[in-house]
């Protein structure tokens, strides 16, 4: 009877699954399944919002100029007749392929020089720590000017020179532009969190047991950190990657509402509250649709990333 108490108990300590129970832990938090459900809209409708937006984003009316809602125009239209509803939509496009290059490139940079400064130390630590600290001081709509200032007139250059050259069209839509500067630039304030987190996780983990085993026996270094270190420290990192999304399409629409993002006439939600800002007294709805769409989905980004850590954070647990 023992022995097979001891089976039974040996069979369940290998079902257990860490993944599974973070995701039963996440399920129980209401707001993070909001949180979760929204986010999860928020990308469907970027991915087939010109299949679901009632009129096209560039289409205007001068006729129909600065209506309030209808059930024509479900969030109205601005100054120059275009759809708020179909330019909010086509908006969530534009904030989710922000949002997710930039996090992708940002946590590229990252782990790459956070796991080399925590797992080498020395010189290459103290080296990634001075870099970290030198763009953290940086005030981050100074870098985003500044990059604007220096690469943008040299790209829009290139482009026109490679027109002139191959009578392509494609060289003749700067928008690519605009979208690569706000990645790249982004991606530049963002990386050194990305950086810190890996880099804390690291030191905390290097010395471990298995660790320490893999490298007794030979084991490349890329593979240690590939295999073993980078994965035992996934936990605060998908925390952090949920929170830097919902930065990222702040830190956009922020940008776009003081005209160094996305330009128009590609509607991005911080040109809308911009160009909404200067008439919400008179027009409120060109200001206020773009504005809540933004704060719901920042406010779900938070409670995704709150429910995430109480999932992953094992102090967190009860």
């Amino acid at each position: 009877m023992e022995s097979e108490a001891k089976k039974t108990a040996v069979v369940e300590e290998k079902q257990y699954n860490l993944f599974k129970d973070a995701m039963k832990r996440l399920a129980a938090n209401k707001l993070a399944m909001v949180g979760l459900i929204v986010v999860s809209l928020v990308i469907l409708i970027a991915i087939i919002g010109p299949m679901i937006t009632p009129y096209d984003f560039l289409s205007q009316d001068l006729n129909y100029r600065n209506k309030a809602p209808s059930a024509q125009h479900w969030f109205g239209t601005d100054d120059l007749g275009r759809d708020v509803f179909s330019r909010v939509i086509y908006g969530a496009r534009t904030a989710v392929i922000v949002a997710i290059s930039v996090t992708v490139l940002s946590y590229l940079i990252g782990i790459v020089l956070g796991s080399l400064a925590g797992y080498l130390g020395g010189k290459v630590d103290a080296f990634v720590v001075w870099l970290i600290d030198v763009f953290m001081s940086i005030p981050s709509l100074l870098l985003v000017i500044v990059v604007n200032v220096s690469v943008k007139p040299v790209l829009v250059n290139w482009m026109d020179a490679k027109f002139l050259e191959t009578q392509n069209q494609f060289f003749r839509n700067t928008t690519w532009v605009d979208f690569a500067i706000v990645f790249g630039s982004l991606a530049f304030i963002k990386w050194p969190k990305a950086a810190r987190i890996i880099r804390g996780q690291i030191l905390s983990i290097k010395n471990k047991n298995y660790v320490v085993a893999a490298k007794a026996l030979g084991v490349p270094t890329s593979k240690i950190i590939r295999r073993y270190i980078i994965p035992n420290s996934i936990g605060p990192f998908i925390v952090s990657i949920s929170s830097t999304l919902g930065e990222a399409m702040v830190l956009e629409s922020s940008f776009s509402f003081l005209g160094v993002g996305v330009k128009p006439p590609i509607p991005s939600w911080g040109n809308m509250i911009s160009d909404g800002l200067r008439v919400w007294q008179v027009y409120p709805h060109i200001l206020a649709a773009p504005a809540l769409v933004l704060a719901i989905v920042t406010i779900s980004f938070s409670f995704l990333g709150d429910g995430l850590n109480d999932a992953l954070n094992p102090r967190q647990w009860k």
